[in-house]
C-alpha cells in the first residue's frame, strides 16, 4: 500500500503522473490521509484545479482508496517531524509514519525527512 500526498492523488486522477510513478501506483492498492480530500475539495473549489468530484471516474477511483483518519497518534506524530511545512503536509507525512505505510510525493521538502518512510519511484 502506498500513501499519495494530495498532489500526487491529483496527478493520478489527472493522467499527469511520470512513468516510473505511474508504475509504482500500478502494483500498489491507494490510500490517503483524511486531509488530502479536504484539500482537493478546496483546491477545486478555489478553481487551483480543474476537476468534479461528482464525475463518475473520478468517485470510482476515490472510492477504492483507503482513507486513513486524523486520530491522536497522527497528531502527535505531526509534531515531531524533522521538517517545517504547512499543516496539511505535516499531517500527511505524519498519517505514513503512524501507519508505516510509504509516502508517494514529490513535495522536497518532504522527500528531504529522515522520519518519513517514502516510496521512491523506479527504485525497486
Amino acid at each position: 500500500m502506498l500513501n499519495l500526498d494530495t498532489h500526487m492523488l491529483v496527478f493520478a486522477l489527472n493522467g499527469e503522473l511520470r512513468p516510473a510513478e505511474r508504475a509504482l501506483l500500478a502494483q500498489s492498492r491507494w490510500s490517503v490521509a483524511a486531509i488530502v480530500l479536504w484539500e482537493l475539495a478546496k483546491l477545486i473549489d478555489l478553481g487551483r484545479i480543474d476537476m468534479d468530484l461528482d464525475d463518475r471516474d473520478v468517485s470510482r477511483v476515490l472510492n477504492r482508496i483507503q482513507i486513513w483518519p486524523l486520530d491522536l497518534a497522527v497528531a502527535r506524530a505531526s509534531t515531531r517531524l524533522d521538517f517545517e511545512s504547512d499543516p496539511a503536509d505535516q499531517l500527511i507525512a505524519a498519517t505514513s509514519i503512524v501507519h508505516n505505510i510509504p509516502l508517494l510525493t514529490r513535495d522536497r521538502v518532504i522527500r528531504r525527512s529522515k522520519l518519513v518512510p517514502l516510496a521512491i519511484p523506479g527504485s525497486g
